[in-house]
């Protein structure tokens, strides 16, 4: 290819005559190697010295079409058997890897995407092996460069462990390693289709962070810490199964947490225990929370959450005057992450506690994996966790007034707009956040998560009552959830479950069944129960999220009918919803156990619902009485005789025939 403009011959720079673009492209295109080494030379030289050439993509192209491929991948290997001369060996390579570098930064994006660079990535990796420190900086910039775009970055997920092992060992030295390996692993699946392939990726990247823990070995930890947040962003079949690695992160975070760490350090032993927590729900627990004492002579799991618990209470109330400033994402991430671990505790606490509660064979509570608190302890916890849930629910009353409501208990349809200005739209209050809404923060979730876990399981009223006050948040954000990403929902979050979860402590006091009337909770959740059993038609597309969560649902009404003496004419609609289900009599088609047992529990709600009507209700709802008895019936005949939920089936018939 023809330059677009060369230099002229002899053209002085710096005192020294300067080799016209043409000149340089016959020395790329001789078949000499050592031509071809002068041209590398002087093409390095002019292009650093020359900004007009730069920024002229067709005498870039062209110059990078001169180059060939083998003579520059002889060259990155030339390190690696260095002969008679090192020297010359390591200049051939450093030059090698300066050319790439250069033509990394300038190349076109198109071009930066073509094998002919992206082929580069393996010897660039190797090399690493044998550069000098400086070539090797290079090396890693070029190669955080070419793993940007999901192209390159298939390339390198895909090179065995072997082939990345020299990264791997320099990763604490290098900042630019774990970021390549993030990038990599993150985006170069996605071009990446065959199951095999998937399979060695994830291999790789469990073998790679075992690798990674070795290296860090000796070191404080923060940026592997902070680096393995990554793998919640990974594709459910890329995560590690059963790690062998969790008990030395777990290490990490324990030396790290207990050593007064700095907000760096504090951030990153947060979010790394906040997201193996999620990712690893059965093992993950036993080994952060299990009761070793620490250097205080106190159990490391009180001393942790304690840190985490004073975080969130020391941070949360000053939160909402830095929704509108740059750090308020990092701040958020960080007390989403301390919020998943104060979930994860609790939940830990309480399967402990029924464990203690509850000592059958193969079920007892050990104290040397488990909690091994004392019983002030455990009282300075509660306490202190008892604390951190009002804070969390303060923030949210607060963080959903200024986002949503614009005041306290507005209703949607009086609220104000949006303001729409130069610098875009927000709402009109001043103390509101101009990018996110509450709906769609992390946090909000994760925060809801927390306190439904201690207001279902602590018999305390107060903090019950308070979450009563969050009975429009509560059942607006239900609505809003969906099961996966839409335009008004990108991040997919999805409420539903977690909310029920509160209404079942929540609607154990007077202040919340009121709450949960005055926002037509009943509305809200027999629409999405009607829903869930809609399809339940077709058990083949029935997921069984949507059967537990019909399940719960059932649940909470049922505490909402205990309070009432009769049945309500508007409750009655979920009999006629019930009546008009199409139940499946296949037995094929009710081999889910969480199927059979939503389909029972809807079954004894209509009868419920019926047996509190008056008898003029009953005589106007006696068609739809017969279907729910004829659906039960149709059921009982589907599933095992002996089994539980064929007893309770025969329960419910025996319940509407005495009506």
């Amino acid at each position: 290819m023809e330059p677009a403009t060369s230099a002229a011959p002899g053209t002085e720079q710096g005192g020294e005559a300067v080799p016209s673009i043409a000149q340089i492209q016959n020395l790329l295109r001789s078949k000499d190697d050592t031509s071809r080494f002068v041209g590398l030379a002087l093409l390095k030289s002019v292009l650093d010295h020359s900004p007009d050439l730069q920024k002229d993509d067709g005498i870039v192209q062209g110059l990078w079409d001169c180059i060939s491929p083998k003579f520059l991948g002889r060259l990155l290997k030339s390190g690696s058997q260095p002969g008679q001369d090192g020297s010359q060996s390591r200049d051939m390579l450093d030059l090698a890897v300066a050319v790439l570098h250069t033509f990394t930064v300038l190349l076109p994006e198109t071009a930066r995407k073509e094998e002919r660079l992206l082929k580069k990535i393996p010897a660039l990796t190797a090399a690493v092996l044998y550069s000098s420190k400086e070539t090797t900086g290079v090396i890693l910039e070029t190669l955080l460069s070419l793993v940007s775009s999901p192209e390159g970055a298939a390339i390198f997920a895909q090179l065995g462990l072997d082939e990345i092992s020299p990264l791997l060992e320099i990763a604490p030295e290098y900042q630019h390693v774990l970021p390549i390996l993030q990038w990599s692993w993150q985006l170069g699946p996605s071009l990446v289709q065959d199951l095999h392939d998937r399979a060695r990726i994830r291999l790789n990247i469990e073998q790679g962070i075992q690798a990674l823990v070795s290296a860090f070995r000796g070191t404080d930890g923060t940026s592997l810490l902070e680096f393995l947040t990554f793998l919640s962003s990974l594709d459910l079949d890329l995560i590690p199964r059963n790690p062998p690695w969790l008990e030395s992160v777990v290490k990490l975070i324990r030396k790290l947490s207990t050593n007064r760490p700095s907000a760096q350090s504090r951030s990153a032993y947060t979010n790394c225990a906040g997201t193996l927590l999620l990712l690893y729900p059965e093992t993950m627990p036993n080994l952060l929370f299990r009761g070793e004492p620490s250097d205080t002579g106190k159990p490391f799991s009180f001393l942790f959450i304690s840190l985490v618990l004073v975080d969130i209470r020391a941070t949360l109330p000053s939160l909402l005057d830095k929704l509108n400033d740059p750090e308020y994402a990092q701040v958020s991430r960080r007390l989403t992450s301390a919020l998943d671990i104060l979930t994860a505790f609790i939940g830990h606490l309480i399967a402990w506690m029924e464990k203690l509660d509850s000592p059958e064979d193969g079920t007892a509570a050990s104290t040397s994996d488990a909690l091994n608190l004392e019983p002030d302890l455990m009282l300075k916890l509660s306490k202190s966790i008892a604390e951190t849930i009002s804070v969390t629910m303060e923030f949210l009353r607060d963080r959903w007034d200024a986002s949503v409501a614009g005041a306290h208990g507005l209703h949607r349809e009086a609220r104000a707009g949006q303001a729409h200005t130069s610098s875009g739209s927000h709402m009109t209050l001043a103390w509101d956040s101009k990018g996110d809404n509450a709906t769609t923060d992390p946090l909000t979730l994760s925060a809801i998560r927390a306190i439904a876990m201690w207001l279902r399981d602590d018999d305390g009223d107060a903090l019950r009552e308070q979450g009563a006050g969050l009975m429009d948040m509560l059942l607006e954000l239900y609505q809003s959830s969906t099961s996966g990403p839409t335009q008004s929902n990108p991040q997919g979050l999805d409420y539903r479950l977690p909310i029920l979860t509160a209404l079942e402590g929540i609607l154990r006091t007077a202040n919340g069944i009121e709450a949960f009337a005055s926002e037509n909770g009943w509305s809200t959740l027999t629409k999405d129960l009607l829903g869930v059993l809609s399809s339940a038609s077709d058990a083949s597309t029935m997921l069984p999220g949507d059967c537990i969560r019909g399940t719960r649902i059932v649940f909470v009404l049922d505490l909402v009918m205990d309070t009432e003496r009769s049945t309500p004419e508007q409750w009655m609609d979920v009999v006629t919803g019930v009546a008009a289900f199409d139940a499946p009599d296949d037995p094929a088609k009710l081999r889910e156990q969480e199927l059979v047992d939503f389909l029972v529990d809807v079954v004894w709600m209509a009868a419920k619902l019926l047996q509190g009507a008056s008898e003029g209700m009953r005589r106007r709802y006696v068609h739809s009485g017969r279907a729910v008895r004829g659906i039960a019936e149709r059921l009982k005949s589907a599933i095992a005789p002996a089994s539980h939920s064929a007893s309770e089936l025969a329960e419910a018939i025996k319940l509407l025939d005495s009506m």
